[in-house]
């Protein structure tokens, strides 16, 4: 798909993965970048051009109708949405874990929260003839994380998700349905499992999403995401075992 002169709005775009795209696309793009915090925004924003900022939590109902609102009046619509914002919790599954609370934290930013937003955005994006929704999942989608549970299962849940989306949108509509599958980032969300010593830069996963969007290569399976996924898919035990030790 052409990759200028888009309106493409990035939740969780003022770190991390969120912010490489943003990095990534900007210099061809107008892009709004969407988070919790004003200041992580503006920082984020300040020495990037075609950049701008709207604070809103995504998992408010209140800030997804008032986010719209603002996109639809002050930038006149929107074309490429990317649903990047993501929430984890580090540990394992066992009697005092406190798994449902953890559970329901990550379901309602990885998974409903996308879901909400792709609602709410699609009049826009169909006003577009050419357009595109991005869902970012993980290698823990179809892997599961022994260190990550819950949060493995709403990444299964919004790989699900996904790959039904872009089978309904493709009956009728230019919108285009890609998800980013990135493996471990160097990311401040991924400290705790080993991020920082093993991490992949997050530019690197901004890099391949820019490509799959200009070839249309509708799952982009970053690094050794696609390894674990072809074995996975030959071998599901044997792949399970290798991702957890």
């Amino acid at each position: 798909m052409n990759i200028i002169n888009n309106t493409i709005l990035i939740t969780g775009g003022g770190s991390g993965i969120g912010l490489e795209i943003a990095k990534a696309l900007s210099p061809s793009n107008r892009i709004i970048i969407v988070g919790r915090s004003k200041e992580k925004l503006d920082k984020a924003a300040k020495d990037l051009e075609n950049v701008f900022t709207i604070q809103a939590d995504i998992t408010n109902e209140s800030d997804v109708n008032r986010l719209y609102e603002d996109v639809k009046t002050t930038f006149g619509g929107l074309n490429i949405l990317i649903n990047n914002a993501g929430h984890a919790y580090t540990y394992t599954l066992s009697e005092n874990a406190d798994m449902y609370s953890k559970a329901v934290d990550e379901f309602t930013t990885n998974y409903f929260a996308p879901i909400r937003l792709t609602e709410k955005f699609l009049p826009l994006l169909k006003q577009h003839s050419e357009a595109a929704i991005v869902n970012v999942s993980s290698i823990v989608g179809f892997v599961p994380g022994s260190h990550v549970p819950t949060y493995s299962d709403s990444k299964a849940a919004l790989h699900s998700h996904t790959r039904l989306l872009r089978y309904e949108l493709a009956k009728d509509t230019q919108i285009k349905v890609f998800e980013l599958m990135p493996p471990l980032v160097n990311t401040d969300l991924s400290v705790g499992i080993g991020g920082r010593e093993n991490g992949i830069p997050a530019s690197d996963v901004a890099n391949d999403l820019v490509k799959a969007l200009r070839e249309d290569i509708y799952e982009v399976r970053v690094g050794n995401t696609e390894l674990i996924y072809n074995n996975f898919f030959s071998a599901t035990e044997g792949a399970f075992s290798v991702f957890n030790n």
